[in-house]
This record gives structure tokens, C-alpha cells and sequence, in this order.
């Protein structure tokens, strides 16, 4: 994109309706379509906060517990793991949100140039669903189980007020979600930085993972891996969505950096910490969220439980806009109106994670322990295709005219994309997965092999993406 020339010259291009800019206490109009240049407002550096705020909460502290006392990895063991695998979701976070200014339309948009208008239907459904229920149940858990430490008040009570509060910033949209992430991120981080000096300070940094947590090795170390690049990369899917209102001279370079640094930092910090707390005794899994508050002062204990349920809420805001702008992305056009589609169905998924999170709300560890473990599965594959044409296109660019029309032409095909991706995903679950509900063919006859299905996934679906749309039917049309 330019700063002379809007898209609405091309033909058929789906330009966002109505005036937003950057108000705040406004519902953001519209749904998927491209953000027009007079719309256009922020600066990158914003997207640190952005992305360290959501990522400050204790469903990232609970995936550092759950590399010590789940899979049996020392501290030393399990802080690689971690940064190895936050880092790599750090550098595709960045990759993808770098794209945001110059397209200005949401991730799952651009996810049509790879996929094709309806074969994008795929990895948006996946997304929306993922986003809008799946993270959105497990960090409304988090929050309402903090805020009931906190308060005395019944879960049911907590958790209503939790998603009340999440779906509100989601409905009123991207400046808002902006806007609290900016407002809490000083907040949680002075809080977190006291919580994790005590931590820290107590810590035996040279114990033995605790008895009976797990068999250790590099099976727990890349199964870690794997947990630590799927929370991070969770985020992928969402990367343009909050890049795309900036103006489209923001440096590329400069929006990608802050938006992975803030998501290397979020995740990194608060997973090693919870590492840590493992070393000091406690019902870590039994008990996740007392157990980790038990190790502090009562007055930084307290702090620690409203910081939680902070920042569920930002995490979730996110999840719930993104997943209801996936949805709006699929295509599919609902009874609403226009205006309002993405904002009413972020109304509707709070709904329906709100009864998600309820039947969560009793066995909240083992709850996040299955959930955080195969939220990678589908995101390696997707990334693969996703990545696999950036490179393409970066071999042989195309002009830009030709890149919106794809993005919103209704006729365009590119059946390699959703092929490439829905094999992969079942190839590397059925080789590789080594989860409690399904143990692939090749840990089960290696048990100490651990899980590669992320990497499996990622490189398996880049190269049946390249290879795939050479072959007559899978070739793009466009």
C-alpha cells in the first residue's frame, strides 16, 4: 500500500465502513475489511505493551509449573526449554505482525493469498474457535479462580464477572483492547517484578525435579519445547489484527521487533518463575494458583491474585476480538447488522466460553495442562503454509493491486494451502503426538522420543505447500 492510493480503486475491494479513528469509547465499526488510510493512527513501539500485557498472567506461569512438575525437567532444563520455545513463537510473531501496515487487514485476511477465499474457511473456523473459546475458557478460569482466592465470592459469581468484563473491552474493539493493555501492562509488571524477585530469591535452583513428576530427558525437554512455542505462536493468528490500523509508512522492521519482544518478554519471564516455584514445595498441580501464592507475603500474595485476574482480562480481550474478527474472516454472514457483525459475535463467544469455563472451573490443572499441550498441533501447519508463501513471494513479488484482489476476490483458489494443512496435521498427530489422550506411533515405540509434532507439523506443511501448488488443481488461480 501507499499513502497516495486507496484500495477501493481496485475493484471489489472490502473497504471497513465507518468512522473510528482513534476513539476510544466507541464500538469499532465494521468487520474484516481493509482499514482505510484517513482511519489510520498509533505508532509500532505500542505493540511491546501490547503483546507483554495478555502474556502477564497465570496461565503463563502455570506452563513453567508444568515443565518442573508434570514432566520432570530440572530449573536449568526447563528455563532452555522455555526460552527456546517462547523465542521461535517470538520470531513468527514478529514475521507476521511486521505485515500489518502495509496490508492493513486482519491476520486471517491475509491468510486468503496462501489459502484461497474458501479454503481460508479452514484455519479461521480452527481460530475463532481456538481464540474465542478454547483460550478465552482457560484464562476465565484463571481469572475467576484468582479472584475467588481473593474475595471469598463463589466461582460461578467471579467467573461471570471475569467474562463480563473481557467480552465489554472485545465488544467496543481494537482501540480499547489497545488501551487497557497500555494501562495495565505497569501495573502487572511492577507486580509480577516483586512476586518474581521472591520467587526467585527462595528458589533451589540446583533441586531435583520432584518425585513421581515425570521421566525428564529430552522427550520432557522437547515436549517443553513444544508447549512454550505453542503458547507463544497461539498469539500468531492474531499478529496483523493489531498492526493493521498503523499508518502504512511504519517501519516493517520496527512493528515486527516490538510486537516479538513484547511476547518473548511476557512469556519468558513469568514461565521461568513458575519453574522456579516448583522448587519450593507445594500441590503445584493440584492446586496451581495457592500453591504459587502460598510461596509469598500475604499483602504480595493479594496483589499477585488481582494481577492474575488483571491480566485474564487483557489476555482474553484479545482472544475474544481476534476470534470474533477470524469468524467475520470465514465469509460467513449472519442475521446481525453489518455494522455490528464483529462486535456482536465477540458478544456471543463470551457467551459460550462463559459456559466452557464453567464445567472448567473444578479441575482447573489438568484442564490447562491438555489444552496447552496440543494448542501448537494446528498452528505449526498453518504457520508452515503461511511462512512457506511469504517466501515465495518475497522470491517474486507481487504488486499490491494484485495481492488485495486476491484478498478479497470470492473467486480466488489456492487448494495447496487448506490440503497442505489438514495432511500435516494428521500425519504429524499420528506420527509424533505423545499426549495423555493419544500417543503417536513413534513415541509409542520410543517413549523417551517426546513430542515433535509442532516441528513435524511446520516443516512437513511448508513443503507439501511448495510442492502442492505446482500440481494441476492445487495450483493458485491468482
Amino acid at each position: 500500500m501507499t499513502e497516495t492510493r486507496e484500495p477501493r480503486d481496485v475493484a471489489g475491494i472490502v473497504v471497513r465502513e465507518g468512522e473510528y479513528g482513534d476513539r476510544v469509547a466507541a464500538v469499532e465499526p465494521g468487520g474484516a475489511g481493509f482499514i482505510p488510510l484517513d482511519q489510520r493512527h498509533g505508532r509500532p513501539h505500542k505493540l511491546f505493551w501490547t503483546w507483554a500485557s495478555p502474556n502477564l498472567e497465570f496461565a503463563t506461569v502455570f506452563l513453567g509449573v508444568l515443565a518442573v512438575a508434570a514432566f520432570g525437567l530440572t530449573f536449568w532444563q526447563a528455563t532452555a526449554a522455555i526460552v527456546v520455545g517462547s523465542g521461535l513463537g517470538a520470531v513468527t510473531h514478529g514475521i507476521l505482525s511486521a505485515r500489518g501496515p502495509r496490508h492493513g487487514v486482519p491476520e486471517m485476511v491475509l491468510g486468503r493469498i496462501p489459502f484461497g477465499h474458501r479454503g481460508n474457511m479452514l484455519p479461521s473456523a480452527i481460530n475463532s474457535v481456538a481464540g474465542g473459546v478454547g483460550w478465552f475458557a482457560v484464562n476465565s478460569v484463571s481469572g475467576s479462580l484468582a479472584l475467588n482466592t481473593l474475595t471469598g465470592m463463589p466461582k460461578p459469581l467471579c467467573l461471570a464477572i471475569v467474562v463480563a468484563l473481557q467480552a465489554g473491552v472485545a465488544f467496543f474493539g481494537h482501540n480499547l483492547v489497545h488501551t487497557y493493555e497500555r494501562y495495565a501492562f505497569p501495573v502487572l509488571a511492577a507486580v509480577f517484578a516483586v512476586t518474581s524477585v521472591i520467587i526467585l530469591a527462595k528458589a533451589d535452583f540446583g533441586a531435583p525435579a520432584p518425585a513421581g513428576s515425570g521421566p525428564g530427558g529430552i522427550g520432557a525437554f522437547l515436549i517443553v519445547v513444544g508447549a512454550t512455542f505453542g503458547y507463544a505462536a497461539g498469539w500468531n493468528p492474531y499478529a496483523a489484527d493489531y498492526t493493521r490500523y498503523l499508518p502504512p509508512a511504519t517501519s516493517p522492521r520496527t512493528a515486527g521487533l516490538s510486537a516479538a519482544l513484547g511476547i518473548f518478554a511476557g512469556c519468558t519471564v513469568l514461565q521461568i518463575v513458575g519453574a522456579a516455584s516448583v522448587t519450593l514445595g507445594g500441590k503445584a498441580l493440584a492446586d496451581p494458583t495457592g500453591a504459587f501464592t502460598g510461596h509469598l507475603p500475604s499483602l504480595v500474595a493479594n496483589l499477585t491474585l488481582l494481577v492474575i485476574t488483571i491480566g485474564a482480562i487483557g489476555a482474553n480481550a484479545i482472544n475474544i476480538y481476534s476470534g470474533s474478527m477470524s469468524f467475520v474472516a470465514t465469509g460467513i454472514r449472519l442475521p446481525l447488522p453489518g455494522g455490528l457483525q464483529r462486535a456482536l459475535v465477540a458478544l456471543a463467544f463470551g457467551a459460550v466460553g462463559l459456559v466452557v469455563a464453567y464445567f472448567g472451573l473444578d479441575d482447573a490443572g489438568h484442564d490447562y495442562e491438555a489444552f496447552l499441550l496440543v494448542i501448537a498441533y494446528w498452528i505449526g501447519p498453518w504457520l508452515g503454509v503461511v511462512l512457506a508463501d511469504m517466501l515465495l513471494r518475497r522470491r517474486s513479488p507481487l504488486a499490491d493491486e494484485a495481492m488485495e484482489r486476491m484478498m478479497f476476490d470470492t473467486r480466488h483458489r489456492s487448494w495447496a494451502g487448506p490440503a497442505a494443512m489438514a495432511a500435516s496435521v494428521v500425519i504429524s498427530v499420528w506420527l509424533f503426538s505423545n499426549q495423555e489422550k493419544y500417543v503417536g506411533v513413534v513415541p509409542e515405540a520410543h517413549p523417551s522420543f517426546g513430542d515433535i509434532t509442532f516441528a513435524s507439523g511446520f516443516l512437513l506443511a511448508a513443503a507439501l505447500y511448495l510442492l502442492l501448488r505446482k500440481l494441476p488443481g492445487f495450483r493458485p488461480n491468482g
